[in-house]
């Protein structure tokens, strides 16, 4: 409830009952025909009067309510303590000697990269990283996430879980995972509603910027939403 006033306090542009069919629709197709994965949910983004070669690229990051999906692969990059407690919780972890193993080889850091959806690092390596590797991490677009001795590991990742990215480049349509089918259906609202108001937030001239907004299933067509 919290959310729905939050954003429809913001903005008149978007209805609940427009949401609520369109994530409806796209619930009853995944259902018609089950698949062997869980089909992810995507925020399908068009955008207007922008100039990507005059106008300011945008990028950000923000976390959503709910998880986005359960089966995230994250992997920590780390000193020998925050290797200890990822053994602990089965999670994928590295130290900076395996990484030497890599030998800078562009072919095999990118596989490695394509692995996973995220990385978190410790903080006492993380300077480290970029010399070890090269810049395979950060042109894969996954740069490792600040890990410190403070914090959860297993908090941590949730929130790895939870986040998106916003980021326009040379394109005017792009789009952002924002939950999956086997979610339910208010879940699904709330992390579509933080997700659009976060994209208008970042816009140059808000909803004005905006020329079409979709959601669709990995395996069915796209419902238009805006």
């Amino acid at each position: 409830f919290f959310f729905l006033n939050y954003f429809f306090n913001m903005s008149s542009k978007l209805s609940n009952k427009i949401l609520n069919e369109a994530v409806s629709l796209i619930l009853s197709r995944s259902q018609t025909k089950q698949r062997k994965f869980t089909e992810s949910i995507e925020l399908q983004i068009g955008i207007k009067n922008y100039d990507t070669k005059k106008d300011k690229m945008f990028s950000g990051t923000t976390i959503l309510p709910n998880i986005i999906k359960e089966n995230t692969k994250i992997a920590v990059l780390g000193d020998a303590a925050h290797i200890s407690q990822a053994v602990t919780y089965g999670i994928d972890s590295y130290s900076i000697d395996d990484l030497k193993k890599f030998n800078k080889q562009k072919k095999p850091i990118k596989k490695f990269a394509k692995k996973y959806d995220f990385f978190l690092a410790s903080d006492s390596i993380i300077k480290t990283i970029p010399r070890v590797l090269g810049p395979g991490l950060n042109k894969a677009g996954k740069f490792p996430s600040l890990l410190t001795h403070d914090d959860e590991i297993v908090k941590k990742i949730s929130i790895l879980k939870s986040m998106i990215k916003i980021e326009l480049k040379k394109v005017l349509c792009f789009g952002v995972v924002i939950g999956n089918v086997k979610m339910d259906k208010e879940k699904i609202i709330q992390n579509l509603i933080i997700s659009i108001n976060f994209l208008v937030s970042l816009l140059k001239k808000n909803w004005q910027n905006i020329k079409s907004l979709h959601i669709k299933s990995t395996m069915n067509k796209p419902v238009k939403i805006y």
